[in-house]
Formats: structure tokens, sequence, C-alpha cells
């Protein structure tokens, strides 16, 4: 069991300093990430439990009420625990506490992909598509409302709910495009590939774009 903790939560941290780095303007504390982290944890459960009533099994569970249920407790954990707090002061920080809470969520969920796969003789196989695809595609989903509450914060009030409801729609759609092709990857398993590389530069065009408007407050005088 040992090893299967290691190899479930290996990349998740791997992928946690890579996001976190990625803030260089101004790092959030490293308690209040792996305080974030340990929350990602900890709703896998409520989750699945919620995705268990709701919709059983099925392509539907897997593409529709997975995604909805996931992205809305991730959500939830970050607008709850941090969105109010002193330290979330820049665009910068929704994409990085999202990241902190999707990469708990995904190590936690390794877990139990991994000791099934060791069971069934296929741990390597599923240790590098969940290391290279699965766990980092969680932060990806995410970095769309993540994204959308790190301008929400900063935005007017009545364009606030708007912000976020659109990027929780956008996360939904591309986790639940990603599990259908996960669920078919021996058919679409270049489709998988392409998937994950455009969401990378859909993520990677909000943090430029994060930082930009973060660098621009930090240059504001104070009052």
């Amino acid at each position: 069991m040992d090893t299967i903790l290691m190899l479930a939560f290996a990349p998740g941290i791997f992928w946690l300093w890579y996001f976190y780095k990625r803030d260089s303007l101004q790092p959030e504390p490293k308690g209040l990430i792996i305080k974030m982290f340990i929350y990602g944890m900890a709703i896998v459960f409520p989750a699945a439990l919620v995705e268990s009533v709701l919709s059983g099994q099925g392509l539907s569970a897997v593409v529709l009420y997975a995604p909805v249920v996931e992205e809305l407790f991730k959500y939830l954990a970050v607008k709850r625990a941090v969105f109010f707090r002193a330290e979330f002061d820049e665009p910068m920080d929704g994409i990085v506490y999202s990241a902190a809470v999707a990469l708990g969520f995904a190590s936690m969920e390794n877990v139990g992909y991994l000791v099934n796969a060791r069971a069934g003789g296929i741990l390597a196989g599923v240790f590098v598509g969940r290391a290279l695809l699965s766990v980092p595609g969680h932060v990806l989903f995410s970095g769309m409302w993540g994204y959308a509450l790190g301008l929400a914060k900063f935005a007017r009030h009545e364009y606030r709910d708007n912000l976020i409801r659109t990027g929780l729609l956008l996360a939904m759609l591309l986790h639940g495009i990603f599990n259908f092709l996960a669920l078919y990857s021996s058919t679409f398993a270049v489709g998988m590939v392409i998937f994950v590389l455009m969401m990378w530069r859909m993520v990677n065009r909000r943090i430029r774009a994060a930082m930009k408007i973060s660098e621009w407050m930090a240059e504001l005088p104070d009052d």
C-alpha cells in the first residue's frame, strides 16, 4: 500500500509545484496551498456519494454527472475557504487555488484507480496515463472556473455571477469531453492527446492574462 500511495500522490505533488511556481509575482502562503490540497482530497468522498445517488452507472454517469458534481464541489471548496480571504489578492490566485484543490482531488482518486490497476496487473500503464493526462487534466478543467473566480474577485459586482457561471460551465464541458475520450481511449487515443494539448493552451493563455492583470495591479499606488 505504501507504493500505491507514493504513486498516487507523486504526480499531484509535482503538478502542484509546477502551478505554484507559475505564480511568480505574489506567491501564495504554502500552508494555505497545502490546506486547499487537503480539502481537495476530502471532497472526493462526498462528491462520490452524490454521484452514486444521482447517476449510478453508465455513459451519463461518466460524461454528465461526474463532471458537474466534481467541478461544483471543487469550486465550492475554493469559494468558501479562500475567496474572501486577504491572501486572495490577485486574479492569478484563482488559478493557483483551483489547481491545489483539483490536484488533491485527483491524487485521492488515484489511490482507488491504482489499487484496482495493481489487482488487474496493469499498474504501470494506468500510473503513466493518469500522471500525464488525468491528474493534470483536473487542473486544466478547474483552471477555467479558477481563472473566472480570479477575475470575479476584482470585477464589478454585477459581472461576477456571469463570469463564474461561464467558467464553471466551460470546466464541466471540458471535463465531460475528456471523460468521454478516456472511456473510449482505444478508439480516440490521438483525439485525447490533441484535446489535452488544446486544454493546456487554454490554461496557459489564462495564466498569462492573469499575470498581466496582476502586474498592472501591483503598479497601482496604495490608498
